[in-house]
């Protein structure tokens, strides 16, 4: 079959159905080669088994396994073996013949369709995190519900971009449909709320100091909570650095905000902090914020969704005072990477992206009733994300999603409990979403930061669990401390599933600590 043949059009669809299961077969080989939440080894093993893959001999560190020069922490693994081919010899990826493989070039001819799909899949699968995973708990990252998967070959066959209605004219609206009942979700009470789609949260912050500098605001405020794409998108707008308010239990302290704020400012909330999920106090900074005749952006990147839930919206109250809100649907809402969405309290403050371009929005085009998308995004091209979203809430409703962030924070009080129950672990605090903050009992008795550091790395390096890590304001005299964290996004998973990752990273203080007892280099 041609490997050059169209996923739309005529024939379009039933190419797509030859090709998607090998592609399928090659990403269930490749999750069998790992075998766990990570492929073994750290960098080196993983670049390593790549090169061999492809029939070049590894450089020579690679082939070693070696870390950075001088750690002393990192005890790299064997590059992870493969099943064994046909006559017993590890299959690797066939290269065109009279063609050899050449570190970093492209090549000239190709393999075809079906052969370059199943062996890049599983190259991929098996050198992938799998947030499917119960052990790969480290980032916001969610293991996306197959519907919404789905919804994207569809939205990727037919192709529409967002920057025009003559070449998007169903998705279109379908993304208006969707970006009204998001907004609406966000603003009950609100005359003329309104919503864009976004890649995530990093570009909605942006958005909410961009209007809130097209609103005569110059200074931008957050907490020491904050995300760090707030400082990145004041230094984009050529805003300010912002001024940090500090935290107590990682949330914003509303008396120390009344203090600093002017009629010129932006403060930007905390729906759900990245290293505790901690929801800061919403009702009150609003009411300052008003008060200071101030403007208010929510970053509710995180925690946004819980508006789906009728037993846990209620820890977003005062949400929809707020000028602006982040929410990412690649959170909770389990859709591929990305589906951010930024919503206005006021639709007319988006009017602050309207562009004109004569080949896409025409003043004659949108006076003859085109609908007008470049000035719903400050990118031009723009996939279809909408689509996979709209057929995610179709398909389960709020209720549905909601009822899916319900059992992950209850799973995540479960395990706290379990993390409290635990002789070898300390947990920070409640979760208040979803994330577990925890630290092995053995570091605050021998091996400080530096043990913490090395266990998520051996955890991370043995293929074993993939864990985050938080620095949080815990030690003598409010110095920050190293604490690990889970952050529980698989909607499926029980508390029982993470019982093992916690006797792990228990074990695996008490071993690496050990271990750099006898290290002669160990500081």
């Amino acid at each position: 079959m041609r490997a050059d043949g169209l996923a739309g059009g005529e024939g379009g669809a039933d190419r797509l159905g030859e090709l998607i299961p090998v592609a399928l077969r090659g990403m269930a080989a490749g999750v069998a080669e790992r075998g766990g939440p990570v492929p073994a080894g750290g960098p080196a093993a993983v670049a390593a088994a790549l090169v061999a893959e492809r029939g070049e001999p590894a450089p020579a560190a690679a082939a070693a396994g070696g870390g950075e020069s001088g750690s002393s922490d990192v005890r790299a693994a064997p590059a992870p073996t493969r099943p064994a081919g046909p006559g017993g010899r590890a299959p690797v990826v066939a290269m065109p013949a009279g063609e050899p493989a050449r570190n970093g070039a492209l090549p000239r001819r190709g393999v075809g369709a079906e052969a370059a799909l199943e062996q890049l899949s599983r190259l991929l699968a098996a050198g992938s995190a799998d947030p499917a995973d119960p052990a790969c708990a480290a980032h916001l990252h969610c293991p996306p519900l197959a519907v919404a998967v789905a919804a994207d070959v569809v939205a990727s066959a037919l192709n529409p971009s967002m920057d025009s209605w003559d070449q998007a004219p169903v998705a279109s609206e379908l993304e208006r449909e969707f970006t009204t009942g998001i907004a609406r979700l966000c603003y009950p009470g609100a005359d003329h709320p309104d919503a864009v789609v976004t890649t995530g949260g990093t570009e909605s912050n942006l958005l909410g100091l961009l209007l809130a500098r097209e609103n005569g605001v110059v200074q931008p405020v957050c907490g020491a909570n904050a995300h760090h794409s707030v400082a990145r998108a004041a230094w984009l707008l050529g805003l300010p650095a912002p001024i940090v308010v500090p935290c107590e239990g990682d949330r914003l302290l509303p008396d120390a905000l009344d203090k600093i704020l002017t009629p010129g400012c932006v403060v930007v909330a905390t729906a759900g902090t990245t290293n505790t999920g901690t929801l800061d106090p919403l009702p009150e900074i609003a009411r300052i914020c008003h008060q200071n005749n101030a403007r208010l952006h929510v970053d509710a990147a995180y925690g946004g969704m819980a508006l789906c839930s009728e037993t846990l919206k209620a820890k977003l109250d005062g949400l929809d005072l707020a000028d602006s809100v982040a929410l990412d649907l690649h959170k909770f809402g389990w859709q591929p990477v990305a589906a951010g969405v930024f919503a206005a309290r006021e639709a007319a403050d988006l009017g602050a992206l309207t562009v004109r371009a004569e080949y896409l929005n025409a003043d004659d085009d949108t006076e003859a009733g085109l609908p007008d998308l470049l000035g719903r995004s400050i990118r031009t091209s723009r996939r279809p994300d909408a689509f996979r979203m709209a057929v995610t809430v179709h398909a389960l409703g709020t209720d549905g999603l909601g009822a899916l962030v319900e059992r992950c924070c209850a799973t995540a009080a479960e395990v706290a409990r379990c993390v409290e129950d635990h002789p070898g672990l300390r947990l920070w605090g409640p979760p208040e979403l979803s994330t577990v903050v925890l630290r092995p009992v053995v570091a605050d008795e021998a091996g400080g930061d530096e043990l913490v550091a090395r266990v998520r790395r051996a955890l991370l390096e043995a293929g074993t669990a993939v864990i985050g890590r938080a620095a949080l304001p815990t030690g003598p005299g409010g110095a920050n401390q190293l604490w690990l964290k889970l952050t529980l996004l698989h909607p499926h998973a029980t508390a029982g599933d993470y019982l093992p990752l916690l006797d792990r990273i228990a074990a695996t203080a008490g071993a690496e600590l050990v271990a750099g007892r006898e290290s002669p280099v160990a500081s």
